[in-house]
């Protein structure tokens, strides 16, 4: 990895080692800060060549002095990552069906949403038509335009079909059942699969492609799941969890087309529109790749990232790809990350049964996600929401039932007690609803269960 970053980053191995320290001791650091700031939390991100900035963004002039006395810099900004989020999602829905925009992503360091186009001019008519505000959206003359890397592969090899490859992700377990993540436009459920030897290996178990691009593949007993990433030089990184980078840190990424390369994360929350249709929550980089590295690991440091989406360029003159988050495809499956630190117990027996709706998971300390699917629901008549968190014993997870304002996402039922378990019960109008489920202490699986009115 330091050989990578000299090499790709222009840093010498002093310089490498001093940015992979700082990371480490600031990640900690935003996470808290992240939590404590809630709806006015603006972004986040690193700066300086050996990452030894932390600047944390923020709604409310206050918060200044709480984020300079945890060590970071901060930044006052306009807009709320909520609302940069919902204006993301309005730059979407104006663009589904035109050809231009492809790109889109939060571009937190000028608070704005950005939308690379090749016409601009006929860009920006198509929102302003939508009523998407123009102060909050800046759209930028640009000849990238994605494509699927459909021949990708990451980690090692392996092929649907008699000539599709594509690249393993991450191991993984679902119940007691082995299998890898992999990128959703490699193949279909139900799809068979052949390892890089071309002996018989699994079979697509589940695979979302568009909106997402995620799959999951269990395999046979001939394969051995291992905590691993291949770093291209015949040796292996080794995966220790799944906590998600901030923009401005770094990442490497494996596949078997181009071998080992590394960069940076530049935005988070990025929609890319293929060909086949939009992908959104994606992670853009300004590692390379070229077709044969789709499906293929981001790994930053010892901590899984995500799998390759698609991208532009190549290794040759450089690129963009993006990447689709590990931890939004373990919710979205129910499965869980194989780590140095062995797999997590199974769900003990929790009280979450007979609810009508249900999402599971695992979560590592101090991350989070939104459910169901890291979306949103919505009741249509006013009524009682239930809800219910199950977790082993021995955790702490949080439970928060939020609403949308027309604004931004507003915490407005919490269970945030002691121990695994959480319930919450609440009467509130016809909107959109959805749950953040919170790690506070320790890691492991979870299960939600809800009821609308």
């Amino acid at each position: 990895m330091l050989e990578a970053f000299q090499r790709d980053l222009r840093l010498t191995r002093e310089q490498a080692q001093d940015r992979l320290l700082n990371e480490s001791r600031l990640m900690p650091v935003e996470a808290q800060l992240r939590r404590r700031l809630g709806a006015d939390f603006g972004g986040s991100w690193l700066s300086g060549s050996r990452a030894q900035t932390l600047v944390v963004a923020t709604v409310d002039p206050a918060d200044l002095p709480l984020i300079a006395t945890m060590g970071a810099q901060g930044e006052l900004v306009s807009r709320s990552l909520a609302q940069l989020d919902a204006t993301l999602a309005e730059v979407d829905a104006a663009l589904s069906a035109h050809d231009s925009g492809l790109v889109r992503y939060i571009d937190v360091k000028i608070n704005k949403i950005v939308v690379l186009s090749d016409t601009p001019a006929a860009t920006e008519d198509v929102m302003d038509a939508a009523g998407v505000d123009p102060v909050a959206v800046r759209v930028v003359l640009s000849a990238e335009r994605p494509q699927p890397l459909s021949d990708l592969v990451g980690g090692d090899a392996y092929y649907a079909g008699p000539t599709t490859r594509c690249s393993v992700g991450f191991s993984v377990v679902h119940g007691t059942q082995n299998g890898f993540v992999s990128a959703g436009h490699c193949g279909t459920a139900g799809r068979t699969t052949l390892g890089f030897n071309r002996a018989a290996q699994g079979i697509f178990q589940a695979s979302t492609f568009p909106v997402s691009d995620f799959a999951w593949v269990s395999v046979n007993s001939d394969w051995t799941p291992k905590p691993a990433v291949n770093n291209g030089s015949g040796g292996v990184v080794s995966v220790a969890g799944s906590r998600p980078a901030i923009e401005g840190a770094s990442v490497c990424r494996s596949g078997s087309a181009s071998g080992w390369h590394c960069g940076l994360i530049l935005q988070r929350g990025a929609s890319v529109a293929y060909a086949q249709g939009i992908i959104s929550e994606l992670v853009r980089t300004n590692v390379c790749a070229e077709a044969g590295d789709s499906g293929g690991s981001f790994i930053s440091v010892d901590q899984a990232q995500g799998i390759a989406s698609g991208g532009s360029g190549d290794c040759t003159v450089g690129g963009a790809t993006y990447f689709q988050p590990i931890n939004e495809i373990l919710t979205a499956y129910g499965l869980s990350l194989v780590t140095i630190a062995g797999n997590p117990p199974p769900l003990s027996t929790g009280t979450c049964s007979g609810y009508p709706h249900t999402a599971e998971g695992t979560l590592t300390s101090g991350r989070s996600v939104y459910q169901p699917d890291n979306r949103y629901y919505r009741s249509t008549v006013g009524g009682v929401h239930f809800a219910c968190l199950n977790a082993n014993d021995g955790i702490d997870f949080d439970l928060y039932l939020q609403k949308w304002d027309g604004r931004s996402w507003v915490t407005v039922a919490t269970s945030d007690g002691p121990g695994p378990d959480e319930k919450i019960t609440y009467t509130g109008t016809a909107g959109y609803y959805r749950y953040h489920v919170y790690a506070a202490s320790r890691s492991g699986p979870y299960l939600l269960g809800y009821r609308m009115p």
